[in-house]
């Protein structure tokens, strides 16, 4: 069923959409028009939230459907829901200031990682068992 993964999507997309609805906002409160991209150092930091945002969901959305479809689904729903906290914990450090994202950037790295090599590893597993039948 992927309640869990299906949940966790629906945060990282809502999270993404508020990014998107805080570049409008900083568009307006900056007056930095489109299709103007650089302005005021507040808007651009709230541009790069919003960019890096979208970057990071390519790489997190298939592995968080990956592992918790192939390795554990109450798993894969920790490590997603640790990413997404990770990455409000980067938007508001990175809104007051760019040194401040580190750690929320930390934290969601980690969990995509880990979605990554627990995907990498038991599809091998998988591959492997195959293979030998």
């Amino acid at each position: 069923m992927l309640l869990g993964a299906s949940l966790i999507t629906v945060f990282a997309l809502l999270v993404y959409f508020v990014t998107t609805i805080n570049v409008g906002r900083a568009r307006f409160k900056y007056k930095v028009m489109p299709p103007a991209m650089t302005g005021d150092e507040n808007f651009e930091r709230a541009l790069r939230v919003q960019e890096n945002t979208l970057e990071q969901l390519i790489f997190f959305l298939p592995l968080l459907w990956i592992f918790s479809f192939y390795v554990s689904e109450l798993f894969g729903a920790i490590l997603g829901g640790t990413w997404v906290v990770g990455r409000i914990i980067y938007a508001w450090g990175y809104y007051q200031e760019a040194k401040k994202r580190a750690p929320g950037f930390a934290i969601s790295s980690l969990s995509g990682l880990a979605l990554l090599l627990g995907s990498l590893v038991q599809l091998a597993l998988i591959s492997y068992q195959q293979l030998t039948l």
